[in-house]
């Protein structure tokens, strides 16, 4: 027998009717394709399986309902159990600034789904990011995307972040013209590692204007970058974070002619329920946060 037909006859017979078993299936599926099953179920059977109008079993559609009960009917209590296990803990790498600012607004919504669930949390930068993903030591990433992923990650974008500048609210700098204009630039660049896509990005702006600046401070998050100038060690390389509110100690400076970065997720092969959960919550919030200003 052919075990979705089973599948089928067991929502029927447990909803008294084609109608009431398409309302109820936990998937998709439209009534003549029901109807049109159930039929090939009795074909192959050859035999009446119920009476439609008004709804009744047959006694052999009694005996296959009582013999298939057991199994369809528990299916969702050991799928709970299971999920309670492996499939409820989930292992995040992220920056600071993320886990900090949104993480936690995927937690609470994920949670009304997985009410079990349990977390590792993680933070690093890109390289970082896609390495422990390789060595299979988180199961999701968010961080800023590489021009291609490694083999064997997958990717989502989910934002486009314009670069920015930070200087000191007390530098007599206004524009990032007035820097790149300078002969040689004397301000110090605090920056991230030249690997990542943001410090790549900025050093190609800089060479098709033929600026050589280079970073003096390397940090290892974005977070790092703030507090530096906001103490006065020089002017951050920084990316223009939806809702961004920098500190009262620093000034924005737009770079509207250099390439921006693309914030996404990552992570290995088909996505279980619960890393797909957090990222249709990663979606909706970058659309939240899209929103104009």
């Amino acid at each position: 027998m052919n075990v979705h037909h089973l599948e089928l006859f067991y929502y029927v017979a447990r909803f008294q009717g084609i109608s009431e078993a398409v309302r109820n299936i936990p998937y998709g599926i439209q009534q003549p394709a029901v109807s049109g099953q159930i039929i090939a179920l009795e074909d192959f059977l050859g035999v009446k399986l119920f009476q439609r109008r008004p709804f009744a079993l047959s006694p052999a559609g009694e005996e296959l309902y009582e013999f298939i009960k057991p199994f369809f009917s528990n299916l969702e209590s050991v799928t709970a159990r299971l999920q309670g296990g492996v499939a409820h803990h989930i292992r995040i790498g992220a920056s600071e600034i993320v886990l900090r600012d949104h993480v936690p607004l995927f937690v609470t919504r994920v949670k009304e789904k997985f009410p079990g669930l349990r977390m590792t949390l993680r933070e690093g930068y890109q390289q970082q990011i896609e390495a422990w993903l390789e060595r299979g030591e988180i199961d999701l990433g968010f961080t800023v995307l590489g021009e291609r992923p490694p083999n064997g990650i997958q990717n989502k974008p989910l934002l486009t972040l314009p670069l920015v500048l930070l200087v000191p609210r007390s530098s007599r700098v206004r524009s990032a013209g007035e820097i790149f204009g300078q002969d040689r630039i004397e301000q110090p660049l605090i920056n991230m590692p030249a690997h990542e896509a943001i410090a790549r990005n900025f050093q190609k702006g800089l060479a098709r204007l033929g600026v050589d600046w280079f970073p003096s401070i390397e940090v290892s998050s974005l977070h790092l970058i703030e507090t530096f100038v906001a103490n006065g060690h020089g002017i951050g390389l920084f990316v223009d974070l939806p809702a961004m509110k920098p500190a009262r100690e620093i000034r924005v400076l737009p770079l509207p002619d250099f390439s921006p970065v693309v914030f996404g997720a990552l992570w290995k092969g088909r996505p279980s329920p619960i890393i797909q959960a957090f990222l249709d919550e990663a979606q909706a919030r970058s659309v939240e946060v899209s929103r104009p200003r």
